[in-house]
C-alpha cells in the first residue's frame, strides 16, 4: 500500500493550531524584526496602548485599507501575546499558496476566514477563539482592504460575534497605512504610519435581532471613524499633547426600549 506523503503546507493550513515552541520561536525573532522595520521606515506610533486590557481576552476591530494594518494592531501586543493573538485573514489569498500560508500561519498566526462561502463557519471558529480566556481576535469588518483608503461599511458578522458577548472590544484606526502600502502595490513606501488604540466598547447587553446587530455594526464603525476623524484634525491644527488614547466616541448607540444603550462601562 503506498502511503500518500502530506503537502508541505498541509499541517499550516490546519487550524486551531498545535503548539510549537520552534514556531513560537521563529515568530517572535520575526515580530521584533517586523516592529524595528515599522519604526524605521513607517516611523509607526502607537497610541491608546493603556487601553489594552493585560489579563483577559479582547477583540480588536479596525479600518483596512493596506496589508500594514494587521502587522501594525500585531505590534501594540506584548510578545508574549502574540501567540494567543489570531488575525482573521481572508482564506481565498492568504491560504493558496507555500509563501503566503508560511506567512499567514507562522508570522501572523492568522485565522482562515472564508469571506464568500462557509462564512458561517468562520464565523464559528471565531466564537471559538472567544470563549478560551486570554485569546485576542483582530477583525476588519468591511471584509477587504478598500480601494481608496475611505473606511466603508462594517458588516454584521463582528456584531453576531459580540452581541450578547461579555467581551471588550477596542475600535482602532490606521492612519498613513493606504499612503504607505495602499492594494494594488507591489512593495510599501516609506510613509509615516500611526495607529490610534481607541477605548474599550461592550455589547452584553445587546441581542441577536437584526436591529441590534445593524447598530452594533453602525457604532463601531463610527468609534473608527471618529478615531481617525480627531487624529486627521490634530495633525492639521498642530495641537501639543494630543492623546487619542484617552478620545471617547462621541457617538451612541440608538436607545432600546428597556432603556438599555448596549455599552457597559469598564
Amino acid at each position: 500500500m503506498i502511503k500518500l506523503r502530506p503537502k508541505p503546507d498541509s499541517r499550516l493550513r490546519r487550524f486551531p493550531r498545535e503548539p510549537d515552541t520552534l514556531v513560537y520561536g521563529v515568530r517572535e525573532v520575526v515580530a521584533l524584526l517586523i516592529r524595528g522595520w515599522l519604526r524605521s521606515y513607517h516611523r509607526l506610533t502607537i497610541i491608546g496602548r493603556e487601553h489594552l486590557p493585560n489579563d483577559r481576552g479582547f477583540v480588536m476591530v479596525a479600518n483596512h485599507s493596506s496589508h500594514l494594518d494587521t502587522l501594525c494592531l500585531l505590534a501594540a501586543l506584548p510578545l508574549r501575546r502574540l501567540h494567543r493573538a489570531f488575525p482573521a485573514a481572508a482564506a481565498d489569498y492568504f491560504f493558496q499558496s507555500f509563501p503566503r500560508i508560511w506567512i499567514a500561519a507562522v508570522v501572523m498566526n492568522a485565522l482562515p476566514f472564508a469571506r464568500q462561502m462557509r462564512v458561517r463557519e468562520s464565523l464559528s471558529l471565531c466564537s471559538q477563539i472567544l470563549e478560551t480566556p486570554g485569546n485576542i481576535l483582530i477583525m476588519f469588518p468591511e471584509g477587504t482592504r478598500s480601494p481608496n483608503g475611505e473606511t466603508r461599511e462594517f458588516k454584521s458578522g463582528v456584531a453576531a460575534l459580540l452581541a450578547g458577548r461579555d467581551v471588550d472590544v477596542l475600535p482602532c484606526y490606521v492612519e498613513g497605512a493606504f499612503r504607505a502600502w495602499p492594494k494594488g502595490i507591489r512593495l510599501p513606501r516609506p510613509r509615516k504610519v500611526r495607529l490610534i488604540v481607541g477605548a474599550p466598547r461592550n455589547y452584553a447587553a445587546r441581542t441577536f435581532e437584526r436591529s441590534d446587530l445593524a447598530a452594533i455594526a453602525a457604532d463601531l464603525r463610527r468609534a473608527v471613524t471618529e478615531l481617525g476623524d480627531v487624529t486627521q484634525a490634530s495633525s492639521l491644527s498642530g495641537r501639543a499633547g494630543f492623546q487619542p488614547g484617552v478620545y471617547q466616541p462621541a457617538g451612541k448607540m440608538p436607545a432600546r426600549p428597556d432603556g438599555q444603550d448596549g455599552r457597559v462601562t469598564t
